[in-house]
């Protein structure tokens, strides 16, 4: 995951960063520094799978780097 994946997915579902934080068990503090620099995630691998999985449990699906870049995309709704 890129810190771009994470602030687009924060967007898509309307979660803060405090929100972001509270479903992850992931600080505030550490969200906004992952967020501050481009590119993957400089995190231990704990760390950003309980980001993503916080993020996916909410609805998000990531898309993987296809030649036009990684993303991030919305569930449907059931």
């Amino acid at each position: 995951m890129t810190s771009e994946q994470m602030r687009a997915a924060r967007s898509l579902i309307r979660w803060d960063q405090k929100q972001l934080a509270e479903a992850s068990k992931v600080s505030v503090p550490t969200i906004k520094r992952l967020e501050g620099i481009p590119g993957p995630l400089a995190a231990q691998e704990r760390t950003v799978a309980a980001l993503q999985s916080a993020l996916e449990a909410a609805g998000v699906i990531f898309i993987a780097e296809n030649g036009e870049g990684a993303g991030v995309r919305l569930r449907k709704g059931e």
